[in-house]
């Protein structure tokens, strides 16, 4: 039996702010519909103070030991919870984790740490040894660090293998080289390892020591060999280009249902037309004039540099006061950008609506009811958005970037057929934004055709089904014997 354990920050529908979370959320449970009773699945995360009262009530208690990190000595408590055939430990402690947010505080980096430690002695107190430890992220870059570094010299960790998943390459997790040997527990023999520009870099760590890397699509695998996108750890990653893997994301098709009760009319590829009743309901929610022929443009995203947003504030004015359609934006972040859409939704009051928030049940709602979503990304490792928003039959317009670019085909007309099921610009101009929107507006007005391009965007499988097979034939080679 294969066993393996998934260390993460974030785990829908427990407690996620993004991707990962939704990631961390599906691919086990794909990867055990393919597996069966042949693996024994385990996702490891802390035990936040945002987890619901439901599942808190429904946790077991599975161990109570000391974790020493540095001259700490930290309590820690783990409780599981079986969902849907995998096992999910929570780590908890109550210094640590019962705040009000995920991240966010001067000492993540000693939260994290205790974290990843927690996992590694947590192992021997439930009796669980995986082939595989497949960490993500810089949080969990401490799991493939500690590991090797503090842990390998027992049989037990020695045989265990590593894969280091990068999500988001600027997110490193660097810190103070004061922190090596009193919060993160490292010898000074480790500098070398980990040192970056005068700092600690866990990511770059994990990526020498990991014995597999992944990333989140094909061409972000590519572009992060680059210094242009590699953030820095462009020649890290050149260096072991042997073991790094791009792995297009999936999305969780059971909870982005569009024939699903959380659209206001629940309707598939065939019954497409309710689309324009989800619109009708959206708008009249909003207080949007309410019109079925107008084109909804809709934006589900953080509001930061990266995603596009400078590009967006531009053409967003000018589809408001150029053209007869509706936007509504759906998103936190930078307060610049935040600003910006409150200012159009103040100055076009009847057409835009800035929803400054971030919920995952209205964002369903707004998948619906759109006719068009834009992803104007500068970089974006794979994201999810424009996935969830074919399967809803709102037609993406996106960058041609990282998991955008692998994801979403520009819409031509080949020998009579459709081809793509989205609109791709490339250049990082609001121009070619607006551009793209304008053939939007143009593929709106020819009702049959658009009617088309929305079916065919419902018909893209993005669910978990190929990648999980990827990830699946890739654990079996880790773990095959070598042929010497």
């Amino acid at each position: 039996m294969k066993k393996i354990l998934y260390v993460a920050a974030e785990c829908m529908p427990f407690a996620a702010t993004g991707g990962l979370g939704d990631v961390i959320g599906s691919l086990p449970a794909a990867l055990k519909g393919i597996y069966g009773e042949a693996a024994d699945i385990r996702v490891a995360l802390p035990l936040y103070g945002v987890v619901g009262a439901s599942f808190r009530e429904a946790l077991a208690k599975e161990s109570a030991f000391t974790v020493r990190l540095s001259w700490r000595n930290q309590s820690c408590s783990v409780w599981s919870l079986c969902r849907n055939g995998i096992l999910y430990y929570f780590i908890h402690n109550e210094y640590y984790f019962d705040r009000q947010d995920i991240y966010g505080y001067s000492d993540d980096g000693e939260r994290f740490a205790f974290f990843s430690m927690a996992v590694l002695d947590m192992l021997e107190h439930v009796g669980f040894w995986p082939d595989i430890l497949h960490a993500h992220d810089w949080q969990g870059a401490l799991a493939v660090l500690y590991k090797s570094l503090l842990y390998g010299q027992r049989a037990e960790f020695d045989r265990i293998k590593t894969i280091f998943t990068i999500h988001n390459i600027e997110y490193q997790g660097r810190f103070s080289l004061a922190m090596l040997e009193d919060v993160f527990a490292f010898s000074p023999n480790h500098t070398d390892l980990l040192g970056w520009k005068e700092e600690i870099n866990l990511m770059q760590g994990a990526i020498i020591l990991a014995d597999q890397i992944t990333t989140v699509s094909p061409t972000y695998a590519a572009e992060i060999l680059t210094p242009a996108f590699g953030h820095g750890l462009d020649w890290v990653l050149q260096a072991h280009t042997a073991k790094l893997s791009g792995i297009l994301n999936g999305i969780d098709y059971v909870y982005y249902n569009p024939a699903a009760p959380a659209a206001h009319l629940p309707y598939t590829k065939e019954t497409i037309y309710r689309k324009r009743e989800n619109k009708l309901a959206l708008q009249n929610s909003l207080g949007l004039s309410r019109r079925e022929k107008v084109p909804l443009f809709s934006v589900i995203s953080r509001l930061v540099g990266h995603k596009g947003c400078d590009l967006l504030c531009t053409a967003a004015r000018r589809l408001l006061t150029e053209q007869d359609a509706q936007l509504i934006i759906l998103g936190t972040g930078e307060a610049r950008y935040e600003a910006c859409f409150r200012e159009l939704e103040k100055s076009f009051p009847e057409k835009m609506r800035a929803l400054i928030l971030y919920d995952r049940d209205l964002s369903k709602k707004i998948y619906a009811a759109s006719d068009f979503f834009l992803m104007p990304s500068v970089s974006e490792p794979c994201g999810l958005s424009q996935m969830i928003a074919c399967r809803y039959g709102a037609i993406p317009i996106v960058r041609e970037t990282g998991g955008l670019a692998d994801s979403i085909k520009n819409f031509q007309i080949e020998n009579g057929r459709i081809q793509g099921c989205g609109l791709v610009f490339r250049d990082e101009h609001a121009d070619a934004l607006y551009e793209k929107i304008t053939e939007a507006l143009d593929m709106y007005r020819n009702a049959a055709l658009y009617r088309q391009i929305a079916i065919q965007s419902m018909e893209q499988d993005f669910s978990w089904n190929a990648s999980a097979g990827v990830y699946a034939a890739l654990y079996q080679r880790l773990c095959s014997p070598q042929k010497g």
